[in-house]
């Protein structure tokens, strides 16, 4: 089952800001935002999906690195599609980016807090962070691929990052450092890409 707990108390909001704030690539993004409230989504499928992914890869030999449990966040503009994605999972063919790898085969999702769209937020804007867990698994950085022969996930590979540039980001554009800033991840078994990969669950919504 499915359901969204409203906390009354603070400290989940806090403790939501807090995964936020420390996942800024941007430290003047601190006082920027304005986070109103905080719901916390237990899907007890996809948590146990991701037990069980870290469980199978761990059998397979995978560092505790590799296995270790980070964030990552995606931006929605309304509150029906976030808690969509906290209903269904994050799902392939969800993306308008392929740089980093075909959007049919997986899913990005960003890995900094307040680096959420190609365009820079404007004043006034809201709008619906998810928290998800990540494990990244092994991790194998790609360059970036804008023909329409999209990259294919790599084998024995779970997660693609982009090659960092050396330019500053003062010098990227914001769209740049949204692009490189994402996370391609994927599940392969038996040569197809799994619909939605387990390593991915939905845990706050803002």
């Amino acid at each position: 089952g499915f359901h969204l707990e409203l906390e009354g108390s603070s400290s989940l909001l806090q403790t939501a800001v807090s995964v936020l704030q420390s996942s800024y690539l941007d430290s003047t993004s601190q006082d920027g935002f304005q986070y109103s409230q905080a719901i916390l989504v237990e899907n007890a499928v996809f948590l146990s999906e991701l037990k069980a992914f870290a469980q199978a890869k761990e059998a397979a030999g995978y560092s505790r690195e590799e296995l270790e449990e980070t964030f990552a966040f995606l931006l929605f503009d309304n509150e029906e599609e976030a808690k969509e994605v906290c209903q269904t999972g994050l799902r392939v063919n969800s993306s308008s980016i392929s740089t980093l790898g075909d959007p049919a085969k997986g899913v990005y999702i960003s890995r900094y807090a307040d680096c959420l769209q190609p365009r820079p937020w404007y004043h006034g804007k809201s709008g619906y962070i998810v928290i998800c867990k990540l494990i990244k698994g092994k991790v194998r950085a790609v360059s970036e691929n804008h023909t329409a022969s999209f990259t294919c996930p790599s084998p024995g590979y779970d997660c693609h990052v982009a090659v960092s540039g050396n330019n500053s980001p003062a010098q990227s554009s914001h769209c740049q450092a949204f692009t490189q800033s994402q996370y391609y991840v994927y599940e392969v078994s038996d040569g197809s890409a799994a619909e939605r990969p387990r390593q991915i669950c939905p845990y706050i919504v803002l």
